[in-house]
């Protein structure tokens, strides 16, 4: 009995010696792991500057950017234009907005030089934080066919699509779908809003959409309040795309290979200033993103600043078009949809109800087709998944010529979202 229970004994700790040493293997792995990561998206810098924020910006050659080590663009040829700008015009036929544009705070200490791309340089604790998402070049089996039946229709009837929300994310949009898609714009109105705790963020975008309901593809770009990424809580610029709707990949700005920058003027991830607050004035983060017809690539343009553009090669359906566009704002938390909501809030934090001056609006919604003219899309729906958490109006005025603002946003957890 006793050689028995010191056989059990002996069992139980050479069970435990293996998985403490396969935990340490483990853990080896993973340092090492990140520690390559962070040697491939910090690559060498010509020059760099330390904004007051704390952000270093690497000026990096152009040619050595992280987008080429991406398989699928070993050999790629850089666009450095695109090859038309779409003209986008206001309501009342005037070129150019009327309300103040945000500028980067890393700009006040200095520029990179030509030839170079401001890069903001990634800390380890972020790449820790944020290791979960892989780049889409890893993902395999996603293979999609341009001709497939890839919309959700609503009520069992064809002719009408919906993207549903992905999980532990809350969504207030104005949404258009059903036709070819190959750019939108809008001017996104820009507030710091609370984010309660890590890993939680809040953004106001723009999304284009093309594929499958639960697997599909989209090129991002907006605002966001991101403390996990970005060790702050400072509003910040950002760029996004997906292959697969969330599931396995998808990355903010540079942190996974593929968009590839051209603009010495614009850091992706760089904090944007000065932001709106209530009773005061109104910025905006104008934002055009456009397929060239001549590359298939999808071209970003902040305000008059083409930043660089998402290859149309890592795409199966979006080298062709999107069919969705979405304008608006989303939360992501483990705690939306249930009770206790989380506290993380979106747009100004204010409910859509408060209008101008309070909450956080989008203004002049524009699409792009094949006529290469935007204009305001001939279908436009409002989704808002927790209405009593964050709300979403698309207001008109009086006045039968204005054009209708899409206010949007919330506090999250409230009285009537408890």
């Amino acid at each position: 009995m006793e050689k028995r229970l010191s056989m059990l004994v002996l069992l139980i700790l050479l069970c435990i010696l293996s998985n403490g040493v396969n935990g340490k293997t483990k853990a080896r792995k993973h340092r090492s792991e990140i520690k390559r990561r962070l040697k491939l998206l910090n690559k060498p810098a010509v020059k760099t500057i330390k904004s007051e924020d704390g952000d270093i910006i690497a000026c990096v050659d152009i040619y050595k950017q992280p987008a080429f080590d991406h398989p699928a663009l070993k050999n790629h040829t850089i666009q450095m234009q695109p090859s038309f700008i779409p003209s986008t015009e206001t309501p009342n036929g005037e070129r150019e907005n009327s309300r103040p544009v945000v500028s980067q705070l890393w700009k006040k200490r200095g520029s990179c030089p030509k030839g170079t791309i401001p890069i903001r340089k990634i800390r380890r604790r972020e790449l820790l934080r944020t290791n979960g998402r892989k780049s889409p070049e890893h993902l395999k089996g996603t293979k999609k066919i341009a001709t497939q039946d890839r919309f959700m229709h609503l009520n069992n009837t064809k002719g009408s699509i919906l993207y549903p929300t992905p999980e532990n994310r809350s969504t207030a949009i104005l949404l258009t779908y059903g036709y070819n898609y190959v750019g939108a714009s809008g001017e996104i109105n820009v507030w710091n809003p609370r984010v309660e705790r890590l890993p939680e963020f809040t953004t106001a975008q723009i999304w284009l959409k093309s594929g499958a309901v639960n697997n599909f593809e989209s090129v991002e770009a907006g605002w966001t309040v991101h403390p996990a990424q970005y060790s702050d809580a400072r509003t910040r610029f950002f760029v996004y795309w997906t292959v697969d709707g969330y599931k396995k990949t998808g990355c903010f700005d540079l942190t996974c290979y593929g968009f590839v920058q051209t603009s010495t003027e614009i850091a992706l991830g760089g904090a944007v200033e000065p932001g709106s607050s209530s009773f005061q004035q109104q910025y905006v983060l104008p934002i055009n993103i456009f397929m060239d017809p001549t590359t298939t690539n999808w071209w970003l343009v902040f305000h008059n600043i083409a930043v660089g553009y998402w290859p149309g090669s890592l795409f199966s359906l979006l080298k062709h078009s999107a069919t969705s566009v979405e304008w608006g704002g989303q939360v992501y938390s483990v705690n939306v949809r249930k009770t206790p909501h989380t506290k993380t809030a979106m747009g100004s934090g204010y409910d859509a109800e408060e209008l101008y001056g309070f909450a956080c609006f989008i203004g002049q919604p524009r699409i792009l087709d094949y006529s290469k003219s935007y204009k305001y899309p001939t279908f436009v729906a409002v989704r808002k998944d927790e209405y009593n958490c964050y709300s979403a109006v698309n207001y008109k005025a009086g006045n039968a010529n204005d054009e209708a603002t899409f206010f949007f946003g919330g506090p999250g957890q409230s009285y009537r979202c408890p």
